[in-house]
């Protein structure tokens, strides 16, 4: 276990592997637990980092703000503080969103951008994550947890095809706080980055289950529209958590966007991966 101080609180990640830097980024209510297996997997090649964004996992949690820009500009001092110049980010929901805004403000920081679930816009979350967005059903679904993390355990096949699945879930809603979970759903909800998306000339993958209930499976198509040589991968069969219901080919589609583009300049890696 690492982790580093700053001003805003104190950030926790798990590194492993040796090699070109990978910076892994987690979604709402996730932390770095949920890439165990992508990082045993990557680090047979890259130094895989995986950092808990504020608020979550075992990052601090005494904040007065957790919207996505905060995000953005931790990930940012956390590149700062290990001396990694430019890597790839990968992000799964909302740290997708998260990865590409770095992309856009800090592109000098950015070699690749994988976005895996990711609204692009905060429209397309389910409802029920509109719902959490709202203080009063966000303050009951906090001072309940055990019926959010019953629900979870009820509708568990529905979200993933993983049987870990709502055992993590339910470990990493215990190391929120009532403040992160609203804030930083309530932010994601009025994201929209479509206006910004021209900026991004770094190549782009992004990855979406057909099958997803928690951000629309079509977001795909604005960031495609806005990203015109974005690479997208589609999973006919998989969910909101592509690495958990379809997890080889995850890796290797992954793996192999990594290394093509690593070969190549930003042009040719944009034309041809």
């Amino acid at each position: 276990m690492s982790s580093f101080t700053t001003d805003q609180g104190i950030v926790h990640y798990e590194v492993y592997g040796r090699g070109r830097p990978v910076i892994l980024l987690h979604g709402w209510l996730g932390s770095w637990g949920l890439w165990q297996d992508t990082m045993t997997y990557l680090g047979q090649r890259y130094r895989t980092y995986a950092l808990d964004f504020w608020g979550f996992g075992e990052s601090g949690k005494k904040r007065d703000s957790y919207n996505v820009q905060d995000f953005v500009s931790l990930v940012d001092q956390f590149m700062e503080q290990l001396g990694i110049e430019s890597a790839p980010l990968v992000g799964h929901s909302m740290g997708g969103t998260v990865s590409l805004s770095v992309a856009i403000q800090y592109p000098q920081r950015v070699r690749k951008v994988v976005v895996i679930g990711s609204p692009i816009v905060g429209s397309s979350l389910s409802l029920l994550l509109k719902l959490f967005g709202r203080r009063p059903v966000a303050y009951v679904v906090f001072h309940n947890l055990w019926a959010l993390k019953l629900g979870f355990k009820i509708l568990a096949p529905y979200y993933s095809r993983d049987p870990r699945w709502s055992e993590m879930m339910n470990r990493d809603i215990s190391s929120t706080t009532l403040e992160s979970f609203l804030l930083s759903i309530a932010s994601l909800r009025r994201t929209d980055l479509r206006p910004l998306l021209s900026q991004v000339q770094h190549p782009v993958m992004g990855m979406y289950g057909d099958k997803d209930i928690v951000v629309h499976p079509m977001q795909w198509h604005p960031l495609q529209q806005g990203v015109p040589h974005a690479r997208v991968d589609r999973f006919h069969d998989a969910g909101h958590f592509i690495m958990l219901d379809d997890p080889e080919r995850f890796r290797a589609d992954l793996a192999e966007f990594l290394d093509c583009t690593e070969r190549m300049s930003a042009r040719e890696a944009r034309e041809l991966c």
